[in-house]
């Protein structure tokens, strides 16, 4: 929508992580006007420039501290929140499920909490994620199925999404999820990924070593496609009635571990050099998503193919980026 974000107020809780950055970006480059809260600010590894990372009202601090989400959406009159805060990494969460609770659980009531008690806001997009489904026979996941995760950063998901529908369908919050496939693209520091590890140890010649048996199955989406899917969900949420709804963001085409290294390898010439180390425990084996539903009513469809994406990805990562 022309013109939509010029001057919006808009509140990016981790903004400063790998979707939340490139996110940033994109309604920088709208016009909008930016508070990024992240618990980790001025990092060393980041897409900002300083000329960009001055642009945002950097606030420094935690979702689970109630009093500052409070101070921030009131004090900055926030129209529009992204909440992308929490934590991410599957294998942290299992090592520290208290913290991965707080972040991931109350952090998303707090948000909501507050968002409920100020008078500015027009919407909020809650980052979800697949895993919050849990474990199904019948794939691929539509966003009708149960939310059954068993294992700390799945349940912790289930119980976000969960706290998001509460608050919209009793307070009338306007308020939607987002699901995504495996997000992939410039701009992820994390290595424990498996995209940014390929990467690396294809160009640097060293052998890659996978977590899992390789035959796990996942889809992987281009960080701007998602980005885009974002953006169109907030735009859209008031104007087509989409509060307490929740939509998923696939590319619709699964691949197996072993098939994605294959391509990243095959991208730079290079004959695979892996590891299966077969030591994934509480991960999900099979797990993909449908994305009709953002098809048909936000009008939502990549526009990077997964070839295309990977070889925009590589570039970036053999720039030295990430290293």
């Amino acid at each position: 929508m022309k013109n939509f974000w010029q001057n919006k107020k808009v509140l990016i809780t981790g903004f400063e992580g790998f979707l939340g950055s490139n996110l940033t970006l994109n309604l920088l480059s709208k016009g909008a006007s930016i508070v990024g809260l992240d618990i980790q600010t001025d990092r060393k590894d980041t897409i900002f420039t300083p000329e960009e990372y001055k642009k945002i009202k950097v606030i420094k601090g935690d979702v689970a501290d109630f009093t500052l989400v409070k101070k921030i959406i009131s004090g900055s009159k926030i129209e529009i929140v992204f909440h992308l805060a929490a934590e991410a990494i599957v294998g942290k969460s299992h090592q520290n499920p208290l913290k991965t609770f707080s972040s991931n659980i109350e952090g998303t009531w707090n948000i909501l909490e507050a968002c409920r008690n100020a008078k500015t806001i027009e919407s909020i997009v809650v980052a979800s994620s697949d895993k919050a489904y849990g474990s199904h026979k019948k794939l691929p996941y539509r966003e009708d199925a149960p939310l059954i995760g068993n294992h700390p950063y799945d349940v912790s998901k289930s119980c976000a999404d969960l706290i998001a529908y509460t608050y919209f369908h009793t307070y009338g919050l306007p308020v939607a999820v987002t699901r995504c496939g495996n997000i992939y693209g410039p701009g992820d520091f994390n290595f424990s990924r498996i995209v940014p590890d390929a990467m690396r140890s294809a160009l640097s010649g060293k052998t890659l070593l996978i977590r899992s048996d390789g035959k796990f199955t996942r889809d992987y989406v281009y960080v701007d496609d998602i980005v885009n899917g974002y953006i169109i969900l907030a735009e859209r949420l008031n104007k087509l009635g989409l509060g307490g709804e929740s939509f998923n963001f696939s590319d619709e085409n699964p691949i197996t571990v072993i098939e994605l290294v294959n391509k990243i390898f095959k991208l730079l010439g290079k004959k695979p050099d892996y590891k299966i180390l077969n030591k994934a425990n509480y991960e999900i084996k099979h797990q993909y998503l449908a994305s009709r539903k953002a098809r048909t009513l936000l009008g939502w469809k990549p526009d990077n193919t997964l070839a295309g994406g990977l070889k925009k990805t590589l570039k970036w990562y053999s720039h030295g980026f990430g290293r």
